[in-house]
């Protein structure tokens, strides 16, 4: 088997693995992020729709060359920035990274102008962690009734990522808060786990994992050919 043949076997596999262990309610986000976009019509080839990016400026081109291929579901999961807005509305049907009031408005202004309704997960940060965004959950509250009626958009959750260093209890205690609160909310979906911690995340009741490396494998190292 030559090296592009073992490359699409062992994608298959992976994909095969993954959808045998997530619980029926819990949904596959390939997170093609720094993959070609020949891996990721190799999975639309295997039924797999739904893929993730975080950089604009990676996703365009791809996007580009997969335009012949039935519509995919695009999520955006990255950090967004408000000069990043428009462009992102209008290539991404999901929004995983809403992390403010002042981004959701924002977002909402530009979604009418663009005649567009885009599904947002409003992203939650529930233990300390310098390195992520997110509303806490007392500022989460307090935005609710305001964020629950900017129209065009369309919250269907919240969204979190555990802190490194947390152990696996930790994580799922984590994510059993979030879910905690989407309840209280009267949100249905949660965008939790990655492929270091989506078993517990699945557990706690995830309904969409975020998996780069567990599926797709190492990323290319771009100083080779």
């Amino acid at each position: 088997m030559n090296g592009a043949a073992g490359s699409a076997a062992a994608l298959a596999q992976r994909l095969q693995d993954l959808r045998a262990a997530l619980p029926p309610s819990t949904r596959l986000l390939a997170v093609s992020k720094g993959h070609p976009a020949e891996q990721v019509r190799a999975l639309a080839a295997l039924g797999q729709r739904s893929f993730a990016e975080s950089r604009l400026q990676e996703a365009t081109p791809k996007q580009q060359l997969l335009a012949d291929l039935t519509p995919l579901d695009w999520h955006f999961i990255g950090r967004l920035q408000a000069n990043k807005a428009r462009p992102v509305l209008r290539q991404f049907g999901t929004l995983h990274s809403v992390d403010s009031l002042a981004l959701a408005e924002r977002l909402a202004r530009i979604a009418a102008e663009e005649g567009l309704s885009p599904a947002v997960f409003l992203q939650v940060k529930l233990r300390p962690d310098a390195n992520k965004s997110g509303f806490s959950e007392a500022e989460l509250r307090q935005a609710w009734p305001r964020l629950r009626e900017l129209q065009p958009l369309r919250p269907l959750g919240l969204m979190t990522m555990a802190p490194l260093g947390l152990d696996a209890g930790e994580r799922r205690r984590l994510f059993d808060d979030c879910a905690a609160l989407a309840r209280d909310l009267g949100l249905s979906e949660l965008s939790m786990g990655m492929s270091g911690d989506w078993r517990e995340a699945a557990a706690a009741g995830s309904t969409w994992v975020r998996i780069g490396s567990a599926l797709f494998g190492a990323k290319p190292d771009p100083s080779q050919p």
